[in-house]
């Protein structure tokens, strides 16, 4: 099937909820550092997401200079506790400057240094409403694993990068990164106690809401 979208018509999709002077601010000290943060489509999405589900706690996985952070935190309610890991101290400081910009108070993002999978077993179980996924390609499918422990029922995990650049979709291409991305989808599209969605926003969003156990 050959989408009726033209590249104009994807980027207006993209740019169709507006970035203000903070998120560019956020988005300008991320290039300074090399960090590629989420798009302003995906970014938009997120804050959806969090606004849907009145998500009080949220963990994110790669902080960078704060970028999908302020998505996350302007879509939370207004006592919502963002979590965001990142191996990165450097990056951590710029996205707390970003949060300070953006008027968001301290006790709303809690940063959190050092590698996610030794932080992420130390967080509490089915207390987050979403868990937004950013960070080490190879690590994709363990990630899944705590954020399936980590999200209460009915809560939300999403992965950015789902389309890896235009590598997932072509079978040709089967390096490790985009091997682990494919299969990470077809795992969660073969998950019986997930609802899974594939978003061409940015470089691929793959979401999917954990389901409430069925009553014994």
């Amino acid at each position: 099937m050959t989408s009726p979208l033209s590249a104009a018509s994807w980027t207006y999709a993209e740019e169709f909820v507006a970035e203000d002077e903070v998120l560019a601010a956020a988005r300008a000290r991320a290039d300074e550092v090399g960090v590629v943060p989420i798009s302003p489509g995906g970014g938009a999405t997120l804050r959806f997401l969090a606004s849907l589900l009145d998500a009080r706690a949220v963990v994110e996985i790669g902080t960078g200079t704060g970028v999908s952070g302020l998505w996350l935190l302007r879509g939370m309610r207004a006592d919502g506790v963002l979590t965001t890991v990142d191996i990165e101290t450097e990056h951590q400081r710029l996205a707390r400057k970003s949060y300070t910009e953006a008027g968001i108070p301290t006790q709303r993002a809690r940063t959190i240094a050092g590698a996610a999978l030794d932080v992420l077993p130390r967080l509490t179980d089915a207390h987050y409403d979403l868990v937004f996924v950013d960070g080490d390609k190879a690590e994709y499918a363990d990630y899944l694993t705590e954020a399936l422990r980590l999200l209460r029922p009915g809560g939300v995990v999403a992965f950015d990068n789902a389309l890896w650049h235009d590598r997932v979709a072509d079978p040709a291409q089967r390096d490790d990164e985009t091997s682990t991305i494919r299969d990470l989808g077809r795992t969660i599209a073969g998950h019986d106690g997930l609802v899974p969605l594939l978003l061409p926003v940015g470089d691929g969003l793959l979401v999917a809401k954990k389901e409430w156990a069925p009553e014994v």
